[in-house]
């Protein structure tokens, strides 16, 4: 038998940055992100052979290790090899050959969530597998603590939550690890004129998110106040578009999200750069009302809200700087799995 699951990768609308501890541990941070049809997928197929093989199918890797209830971390695979120790860790589970293998429809450093919800994804699997007894947030949690705790890989907690929950979510994060998904209830009509307006752009180059994060966390921690008043500001404008999707302001949401981009760059040095505010004032002049970057910043995907009829426009001249306009919907459901 084959143990499949698959969990669905993010577009952040606001509030970015402040799911990051120790911003969030000291103030309490408040996003807003949705899920889009575009996912990481794992399966797990039992084997006769005592090995344990781990691979992920999109970036051509594979390693081959006999069957050890923990593999060795060694920047190869931790993502996989990581989620496996601590499923055996927490639950020891009867050792047995398997074959871990994965994929994600967007590449890494991509800002959509990538890692975090491979990491959601290849749970989901030996959730199926070992029919462990884990609800939403237990999963949501353990995947956090996998990647941030366990791996030391920087990052906020958002990203877990949302390939979890699925939809659209206004979350809030406190101290202690705390967080609340608060599902978003908004009509079919709005959402759909959103998904129409809202163009994602890959910019064709991906980023290593970890250092503007660590960047990030340093500023925090220093008291700078000129980017601790940044994130306190992205904070409100999560329930600015909270509240503009609720009600149906969907003419104010360009303008929401031109005042976060204005916010998030005070926050750390390579947010944005000079390609990145190209692109931008490119497709603000093409009939964009705003936009932003999607995840840490520095590259990846970036999104731009286009009223009217002026995503064609945008999308016109956005090609011309060689990145890719990536077709999406928002999708309702997260993380899934089954058998076959």
């Amino acid at each position: 038998m084959i143990f499949r699951s698959k969990a669905p990768l993010r577009i952040g609308l606001a509030g970015g940055g402040t799911d990051v501890s120790p911003y969030c541990d000291l103030y309490g941070g408040a996003i807003l992100n949705a899920t889009i049809s575009l996912s990481a997928y794992a399966s797990i197929e039992c084997l006769d052979e005592p090995k344990i093989i781990v691979e992920a199918l999109d970036r051509k890797e594979s390693e081959t290790h006999p069957l050890l209830p923990e593999l060795p971390i060694t920047g190869t695979l931790d993502l996989l090899k990581g989620v496996y120790n601590r499923i055996q860790r927490e639950f020891s589970p009867q050792l047995k050959g398997i074959r871990l293998s994965t994929y994600v429809d967007a590449p890494a450093g991509s800002g959509l969530g990538t890692s975090s919800t491979l990491v959601v994804a290849i749970l989901g699997a030996f959730v199926e597998l070992h029919k462990l007894p884990l609800g939403d947030y237990d999963i949501a949690h353990m995947a956090y603590e996998i990647e941030r705790n366990e791996l030391g890989l920087a990052g906020g907690r958002q990203d877990q939550y949302a390939a979890t929950f699925g939809g659209v979510n206004y979350m809030e994060f406190y101290k202690d690890d705390k967080v609340i998904v608060n599902p978003l209830r908004i009509r079919p009509q709005y959402m759909h004129e959103l998904e129409n307006n809202l163009v994602l752009y890959f910019t064709a180059t991906s980023r290593e998110s970890a250092t503007i994060i660590k960047e990030q966390v340093k500023n925090v921690k220093n008291q700078n106040e000129k980017s601790i008043e940044a994130m306190h500001q992205l904070k409100e404008q999560a329930r600015m578009m909270k509240e503009a999707l609720l009600k149906g302001k969907l003419h104010e949401i360009g303008e929401i999200l031109d005042f976060g981009f204005q916010q998030k760059r005070q926050m750390a040095a390579n947010i944005s750069n000079s390609q990145i505010e190209e692109l931008y004032d490119a497709a603000k002049k093409a009939g964009a009302t705003g936009g932003k970057i999607s995840g840490a910043g520095g590259g990846g995907f970036m999104i731009f809200y286009c009223p009217g009829n002026s995503n064609y426009a945008v999308k016109e001249i956005l090609r011309s700087y060689g990145g890719d306009v990536k077709q999406y919907s928002f999708t309702k459901y997260g993380l899934t799995s089954w058998t076959v």
